[in-house]
């Protein structure tokens, strides 16, 4: 509905409600819904002790009977579809998403995951459950930067990029939460704030170091665009140090920035157990008591922990902390809760009707295949042997550990779905009864000499290996079991079993086709099975539905439009330490060096070539915006998607980047057709921090503008000059 025309309604129901909430409004200012949500937070507030305040600052948030205040589990999680809550929609894991370049389609996923979200919130509720994973407070999007291949995590992330990462987490945030009015559809949360990316073996002690240039280019970036663009309800603090200073109690990231610089209003809620890091690993402080009045004066609202809980009062009657700052925190959590509707009637909430026909249901079923349909990437299609054309295929050889894997279907952070369609069964379908279509595990994660299927592979006509990694090999520490990183990876290789694997089946099947499907969350070495396979697909871990969307790639029922949201590297030994926080030699925007694939690449079945319509002028003001129109034709014989990227070249000052995105468009295109695209880049989104006056500096000179398909390509560049006019 409009929300236009939402406003009047709500105000109607609220008039047909008037007498039956008249006692109410009278004695309890917080029950009535036409006043605002800070006169009901204060009223609330007003009416609790300091034992129930404080029993409220917890993840398992305690129950208030007298007042109505409901027991809650603000612990939920729904990365790529709603987690750990039963059934629910996978979508392709977070990479995959920022793969498609595609903020639009990512939006139409968390709405789809929001109202899954509500109708099983509505479900629990209506039997009295108040369980954890059955909240509306979610712990997502993941929008750290994905600085080094070997971080286990990165896959739950939008990449390497800032502005990629910004733009993708901020659509995520906004279908997440909504656009009514009054109401939250859910709340989202910006994790893990800040300066956090691996290593995971090391993360309740490290120290990131770093400095404000790096600090506010790279790693706050994203965090600025969602809480200042996607109003982002939440954000979460890491588990690591930042020069020194503990996330969780760090003053000048959750006070001086997030609060007072960014004018965020939202709730700061603790990674699971940090506050316990602070005098436990990182022993900044003495104690829980002494931590828990640090976070409180940080900015932290949430524990996920029992510190707060346990020891806010102790803080109290010691002097470390008042009560009034324990009510700022609460009145955080209830402007939240207010806005999540929880102490409204349930007639003026307008996902109240959502239940079980919204969850898994056709449509979310149709949004995750074309989800993971974008987010695949052809990275090599020698002599153009895909698409397979059915007709000529009369038996096939789907094989390896992956092929049939439930796990590289749904990565990390999951839920469950009884429509799960693995490889092996996408193509099976897709290739119908009347062809011969075998399966085999073909090898494991570890044995090197002993393979199953390659005999019976060299006997069809055509094969796919779907080898990889899994989120068993890399992840979070603890549930990447077995991971020698602790959730990290050590390099790029794929498992030596799976190299040994795709050298077996190519002696086997000669000169006959195999199309190579690699499941992965990151960066892996290509190079070491390319010389095997006549076609490469980079999978990701595509959620449900990527058994049926490789197979839609793989006949040719629509060309792959993935592209990469990281740089794949030659080895990381051309990369810096993984401890090093610098972003000196790292990501594309500060690595020229040699990679196997780059930022952004992605290849497709077709072929498009760029005409400049409207040229950018020649001068700019730092008050301007640079907008660019081009004409993008599909010059070959199949319709096809296009991802238009535009990369910034700076002047030539000391550590400015190799170049940039700063503006991408998805556009379909008919074979043979054209479609005009428009790019538009405020030239403020050029500024870069400036370490002498401690501030945003957009700097004079010559910039080039450069038009291509990944960060390497460049099929327009247009010079332009910045000038700074008083």
């Amino acid at each position: 509905m409009n929300a236009k025309l939402k406003l009047p309604l709500f105000w109607m129901m609220l008039v047909a409600l008037a007498p039956s909430l008249s006692k109410a409004q009278d004695k309890y200012l917080y029950k009535d819904p036409t006043q605002t949500v800070d006169v009901r937070v204060k009223d609330l507030v007003s009416r609790l002790t300091l034992e129930e305040k404080v029993s409220l600052l917890g993840y398992q948030s305690k129950a208030v009977p007298r007042l109505g205040i409901p027991a809650y589990n603000w612990w939920n999680e729904a990365l790529h579809g709603v987690a750990r809550a039963g059934e629910a929609t996978i979508f392709p894991q977070a990479i995959g998403m920022a793969a498609t370049f595609n903020d639009n389609l990512l939006k139409q996923v968390s709405t789809a995951i929001s109202t899954e979200a509500r109708a099983k919130y509505n479900l629990a509720i209506a039997q009295d459950r108040h369980l954890q994973y059955m909240g509306l407070t979610f712990w997502t999007p993941n929008i750290n930067i994905f600085r080094d291949p070997r971080w286990g995590r990165g896959q739950e992330t939008y990449g390497e990029d800032p502005y990629l990462t910004a733009t993708m987490g901020t659509a995520f945030v906004k279908g997440l939460q909504g656009d009514d009015p009054h109401y939250l559809k859910a709340s989202a949360t910006a994790k893990h704030y800040a300066v956090h990316s691996g290593p995971e073996a090391t993360r309740e002690h490290f120290d990131a170091v770093v400095d404000e240039k790096d600090l506010r280019e790279t790693y706050l970036y994203a965090f600025h665009a969602l809480v200042t663009n996607g109003k982002v309800e939440s954000v979460m603090s890491a588990y690591n140090r930042v020069n020194g200073t503990p996330n969780s109690i760090n003053k000048y990231l959750l006070t001086d920035i997030l609060r007072k610089e960014w004018g965020f209003k939202g709730h700061v809620v603790t990674d699971c157990g940090a506050l316990d890091d602070v005098f436990l690993s990182h022993k900044s402080l003495p104690g829980p008591v002494e931590t828990a009045a640090a976070a409180i004066k940080a900015g932290v609202d949430l524990d996920c922990s029992s510190i707060l809980q346990e020891d806010a009062i102790k803080a109290v009657q010691q002097g470390l902390l008042t009560e009034k700052e324990i009510d700022g925190a609460l009145s955080t959590l209830f402007r939240t809760e207010f806005r999540l509707g929880f102490y409204d009637d349930p007639v003026l909430v307008p996902f109240r009707s959502y239940g079980a026909d919204s969850v898994n249901n056709p449509s979310h079923v149709a949004l995750a295949r074309k989800a993971a349909q974008q987010s695949m990437v052809l990275l090599k299609n020698d002599h153009n042997i895909l698409p397979l054309k059915k007709s000529n295929i009369s038996s096939m050889m789907v094989i390896g550990p992956g092929a049939a894997s439930f796990n590289v279907m749904i990565g990390n952070y999951y839920g469950s779905s009884r429509r799960v369609v693995n490889f092996a069964e996408g193509i099976t379908a897709a290739a119908g009864p009347g062809t011969r279509v075998e399966y085999d595990q073909g090898c494991d994660f570890k044995d090197t000499t002993h393979f199953g299927g390659t005999w019976a592979a060299g006997n069809t006509d055509v094969t796919i290996a779907v080898i990889g990694l899994s989120p068993v090999l890399e992840g979070e520490a603890g549930d990447a079991f077995l991971s020698e990183g602790g959730g990290d990876k050590r390099d790029l290789s794929l498992p030596k079993s799976e190299i040994a694997f795709m050298k077996a089946l190519r002696n086997a099947v000669q000169h006959k086709p195999i199309i190579a499907v690699i499941t992965s969350g990151s960066d892996v070495d290509i190079d070491a099975i390319a010389p095997y396979a006549d076609a490469i697909i980079l999978a990701w871990y595509p959620g449900e539905q990527g058994g049926n969307a490789l197979a839609d790639i793989v006949f040719g029922d629509l060309s792959p439009s993935g592209h990469l949201p990281v740089t794949f590297y030659k080895s990381v030994s051309n990369l810096p330490d993984f401890s090093d926080y610098n972003m000196k030699g790292r990501t594309y925007r500060y690595y020229d060096g040699p990679v196997q694939y780059p930022f952004g690449f992605g290849l497709s079945y077709t072929s498009f070539n760029y005409e400049l319509q409207d040229k950018p002028k020649n001068k700019y003001k730092t008050t301007d915006t640079i907008s660019v129109s081009l004409k993008v034709k599909n010059t070959g014989a199949m319709d096809a998607d296009e991802v238009v990227q535009a990369y910034i070249e700076y002047p030539q000052i000391d550590r400015m980047p190799v170049k940039e995105l700063k503006s991408f468009k998805r556009v379909s295109v008919a074979k043979g057709g054209a479609q005009s695209v428009v790019l538009k880049i405020p030239v403020k989104e050029l500024q870069k921090w400036d370490m002498s006056s401690h501030q945003w500096k957009v700097y004079p000179g010559e910039y080039k503008l450069i038009l291509g398909d990944n960060s390497k390509d460049e099929k327009v560049e247009i010079t332009f000059s910045v000038e700074l006019f008083r």
